[in-house]
């Protein structure tokens, strides 16, 4: 059964709570890398003011993260966590529909992302719902899939 947690924009005063959930969200990479995953690295307060930024809610609790980057070209989905009691249910979808639509508005043909190469199960969701591997390379630190997902 799908959950129906607010998506709403982010606010400075979540950054602590985000931070929360992308951890738990993140966690069970962190053995499989050898390293915390980038977006564990994050300062959120700065993330919600420099870029586009989403939160799921359920009772007063952040259970969902987008971050969407602008740039000239593309709109990047840097980050989209689910928190691990809501994993299943239908909200990460509902992220990622948010950024496609957020993405068409802001005028973008395509919406661009990367992931870990050792986040298999990720890569083959991206690909059922679209996505094209476009390149694969390392960057501080990290063995990155880059995709990519036409927007009619």
């Amino acid at each position: 059964m799908d959950v129906d947690p607010r998506i709403r924009t982010a606010l400075p005063s979540d950054a602590v709570a985000i931070k929360g959930c992308v951890e738990a969200a993140y966690q069970h990479y962190i053995a499989r890398m050898g390293k915390p995953p980038g977006p564990m690295l994050n300062d959120y307060a700065n993330v919600i003011q420099q870029h586009k930024a989403f939160v799921a809610e359920e009772d007063g609790d952040i259970v969902g993260l987008l971050v969407l980057i602008q740039t000239e070209s593309c709109m990047l989905l840097d980050n989209v966590a689910v928190h691990p009691e809501y994993q299943g249910k239908g909200l990460g979808r509902r992220l990622l529909e948010l950024a496609e639509s957020e993405t068409r508005n802001q005028g973008y043909t395509h919406l661009d992302l990367y992931t870990h190469e050792c986040m298999t199960e990720n890569i083959e969701m991206y690909k059922r719902i679209g996505y094209v591997e476009r390149e694969r390379r390392t960057e501080h630190g990290y063995s990155r899939v880059y995709m990519q997902k036409a927007l009619p």
